[in-house]
């Protein structure tokens, strides 16, 4: 019976939260899929090809607006690297498409409040920018050209590989005729339940762990493991070990959040939770398509990198927000608490339930679910002319 009992509350933990953000959700995905519809990734990869200052802020911008699936953002990287970017441009394309994009922000801003996406914006350009001065100063030509001769392969890396080859962006005309017309309520249509196929299952168990965690652990454990007795030492420590806990959670990064709610409870810093979010792109599977896309050498050095660059980027917003007077305080997010009643919040959860209708309708209407077969399995011409899914365009 208790045993139920604890299931059960997690489960009800897990629900609370999803129903506190279904809205937010929708709409960074609908906004996303708006973004994809209009700006062509595969039109830039030749202006990604040199790693200097503009090639730097054009990967960001470009990452920022594109999907923001673990998986699909570094199918997507490898597929700009082949197209002739930088490599430096494409792992720099790929952090800012999963730490920068609307989803996140909004999903945050829900759960956690402004200062957390203050800080989430603010540390992923200054982690770009760690991470570009790293590559720069141990980056070897050598290294690069390994990695492009074992991208060269064309090695599938996961199951989201076709993501990374579709574009059904809209790119003449004017912007608004762009944006309203039947073409693209189709490509909007299409990219939604692309992004949503791809993520829910790290959604859902992001959910599924958070709640879990919330019910079953007790809190003065994280206080114990968070160093909360100690402020100095907890500053340093949260952001060192954030990461190491986001590995080892193996969810995307609008699937972290919900965990790092429980984390924050648990008294991790300010910091802690800014690179926790950050580190996404490190879980395992993560690093073993790495693996397979740019070898092993590549993938440790990258793990390596992208570890200290997060670290340091969290300490830094952490320390920086502290001067500003602008860390939250401590006091308990009792998101899992508050039962479901009627406010704004359920009017908009079902707002958003009539507009996955709509775009669902319309998805179904042309084509959506052979696409979905298509984008599972890598075409035949894959890597080769963009121009395989063209039949998207009636």
């Amino acid at each position: 019976m208790f045993v139920i009992n604890a299931v059960l509350h997690a489960l009800q933990l897990s629900l609370f939260m999803l129903l506190e953000v279904f809205w937010p959700l929708a709409l960074g995905f609908l906004l996303s899929a708006v973004v994809q519809t209009v700006i062509s990734t595969r039109a830039v990869a030749g202006a990604l090809g040199r790693p200097d200052l503009k090639g730097f802020v054009l990967s960001v911008g470009l990452g920022a607006a594109s999907s923001s699936c673990s998986y699909a953002a570094v199918a997507v990287a490898r597929a700009l690297f082949r197209r002739g970017a930088h490599f430096v441009n494409a792992i720099i394309f790929e952090f800012a498409s999963t730490n920068l994009v609307f989803e996140l922000g909004l999903v945050l801003l829900i759960l956690l409040g402004w200062q957390f996406v203050a800080a989430e914006f603010a540390g992923g350009l200054l982690m770009a920018v760690v991470l570009w001065i790293i590559f720069k100063l141990t980056l070897r030509q050598r290294m690069i050209d390994q990695a492009k001769r074992q991208a060269e392969l064309g090695i599938v890396g996961s199951n989201m590989e076709g993501h990374g080859d579709m574009d059904m962006s809209i790119t003449e005309g004017p912007f608004f005729a762009r944006l309203f017309s039947p073409r693209a309520f189709t490509a909007i249509a299409h990219y939604f339940y692309m992004d949503v196929y791809s993520l829910y299952r790290d959604i859902g168990l992001g959910f599924l762990i958070a709640g879990a965690i919330a019910a079953w652990v007790p809190n003065s454990w994280w206080q114990a493991f968070f160093l909360t007795n100690n402020p100095t030492l907890n500053e340093f420590w949260g952001p060192l070990v954030g990461p190491i806990i986001s590995m080892l959670s193996f969810v995307c990064s609008v699937g972290n959040v919900p965990l790092a709610v429980v984390l924050w409870n648990g008294g991790i810093s300010f910091g802690g939770v800014i690179s926790f979010i950050f580190a996404d792109l490190l879980i395992i599977p993560i690093l073993n398509i790495y693996r397979k896309y740019y070898g092993a050498r590549t993938s440790l050095y990258l793990l390596v990198t992208s570890y200290l660059a997060m670290a340091v980027a969290g300490f830094i917003i952490g320390e920086l927000f502290q001067l500003l007077g602008l860390t939250p305080t401590h006091h308990f997010i009792a998101v899992f608490e508050t039962r479901p009643s009627w406010n704004y919040n359920t009017f908009l959860d079902l707002a958003a339930l009539a507009l996955i209708a709509l775009l669902g309708w319309r998805f179904l209407r042309t084509g959506g679910i052979e696409m979905l077969r298509m984008m599972e399995a890598p075409s035949p011409a894959h890597g080769g002319a963009p121009g395989h899914h063209e039949h998207h365009h009636h």
